[in-house]
């Protein structure tokens, strides 16, 4: 009979699970799969798509189904109600340092909603187009603040150097970000001042003769 095959290396949803079962390193400690949850909401979205709880649920079960976390019933529950708990195997552990430290850079694959936008923005007209990414730099303002007030929380500890590091890159793209849409928000209100209109032509000048 022919032995099975080997379940599929995690996604990497799955290993930012296994690396957040393991924040604080090895510890005995178990979570449910709703305090993953929280856990990847205060870090993971700033870098990374944080996962819906559905996600969490079906990357954890195949976590487990491929032998890298273990389920232990948690016997603080409420009653009634079966609560699983969920801790990093040794093979977890391995595949994650593995994962660390073999895999190649890989360069982020770019989705960016105002770029798009912004790329046809000549279908409708200057002003619309300024409102966007008024609206975009405000946003920007809001998540540099959310995650400053994360920075702040991580202080300099050196158990957590490296959750700093990456707060701090991320500010630096915040501020990046808001400088590079600075300045195409002046480019976009130089067209208001030469007339552009929706379709991105700008109004010609009269004929001098």
């Amino acid at each position: 009979m022919p032995d099975p095959a080997p379940a599929p290396a995690p996604t990497p949803t799955g290993y930012a699970l296994l690396g957040l079962l393991m924040f604080a390193g090895r510890t005995d400690t178990t979570v449910t799969a709703y305090e993953l949850k929280q856990r990847a909401d205060r870090t993971l979205r700033y870098y990374w798509a944080a996962p819906a709880m559905s996600q969490v649920y079906s990357e954890v079960a195949r976590l487990e189904a491929a032998g890298l976390v273990r389920a232990l019933p948690d016997p603080a529950g409420p009653p009634g109600r079966r609560t699983t708990r969920y801790a990093i195997t040794d093979a977890g552990d391995r595949a994650l340092r593995a994962w660390l430290a073999e895999t190649p850079a890989d360069f982020p694959v770019l989705k960016h909603p105002v770029a798009l936008r912004l790329l046809m923005g000549h279908l409708v007209d200057p002003a619309t187009v300024r409102g966007m990414l008024d609206d975009y730099v405000d946003a920007l303002a809001d998540r540099r603040r959310d995650l400053s007030g994360v920075r702040a929380m991580l202080g300099d500890r050196p158990e957590v150097r490296y959750p700093a590091m990456v707060a701090d890159w991320g500010l630096a793209y915040y501020d990046a970000e808001e400088r590079i849409v600075a300045e195409l928000r002046e480019r976009v209100t130089r067209d208001l001042a030469g007339g552009a209109g929706a379709g991105g032509a700008v109004a010609p000048a009269d004929d001098p003769a």
